[in-house]
């Protein structure tokens, strides 16, 4: 069997926190946080981060192809859990059941958003793994802190200022649009720096575990594969 297809049990494990973090994130999107009279953010921002910590270990300790591999799966069951939502929205209801309007608030995606999703995940997720993949082999694996938040910078970065302006551009004032990004980005690069420690002892736990320690030497950062 070839060793490079196998998956161990805690490669497993992290995958499926890794989507269950991306599933529930989509869904409590649509519920807005008034974090001050200013400052509003979607409620995913206190979940959604805990994707691309979770991504950063994954190039981490396995490398990108890997990490690739999850990325995809990810966006997968996304695609898939809004093809569901949509359908069951679109069953015709009995008289009597009066949830309808509630199960599409809380469901229901509109195709811009939807695009605006899908396209911010891709681009942030694979450039946040390909920076921490690279800077990984420059810095011979020395300050995984410094490797962690650059990623994320860049990262989250493209995914905040795709979704939003995708999403938004065009329905609202730009400067509240833009104002939106910026605080989201901020939050987000913020709560990557909080859980720097986590991430330096999960990755050092899976790594000391799992005895493998994956350096991209070399390789050709296809999104598909090779």
């Amino acid at each position: 069997m070839d060793e490079s297809k196998t998956v161990s049990k805690i490669f497993m494990c992290i995958g499926i926190v890794f989507v269950a973090c991306l599933l529930l994130s989509n869904l409590i999107a649509g519920k807005m946080w008034a974090v001050t009279e200013n400052i509003t953010l979607p409620a995913a921002v206190i979940l959604f981060p805990l994707t691309y910590i979770i991504g950063d270990v994954f190039t981490e300790v396995y490398g990108f192809r890997k990490a690739r591999n999850i990325i995809w799966l990810g966006f997968i069951c996304s695609f898939l859990a809004v093809c569901v939502y949509l359908i069951t929205i679109a069953l015709p209801h009995p008289g009597y059941w009066e949830n309808q309007g509630a199960y599409e608030a809380v469901l229901g995606t509109t195709p811009r958003v939807a695009v605006a999703s899908f396209a911010g995940y891709l681009f942030g997720e694979f450039s946040n793994s390909i920076v921490l993949s690279r800077l990984k082999v420059l810095t011979k694996g020395k300050n995984l802190w410094v490797r962690t938040i650059l990623s994320t910078v860049v990262g989250e970065g493209l995914d905040s200022v795709i979704f939003i302006t995708i999403s938004f551009w065009g329905t609202m004032e730009n400067s509240v649009v833009l104002k939106m990004i910026l605080f989201q980005y901020l939050f987000k690069v913020a709560y990557e720096i909080l859980f720097t420690p986590v991430t330096y002892l999960v990755v050092k736990a899976i790594k000391r575990i799992e005895g493998i320690d994956v350096y991209d030497e070399g390789i050709k950062y296809n999104l598909v594969k090779g």
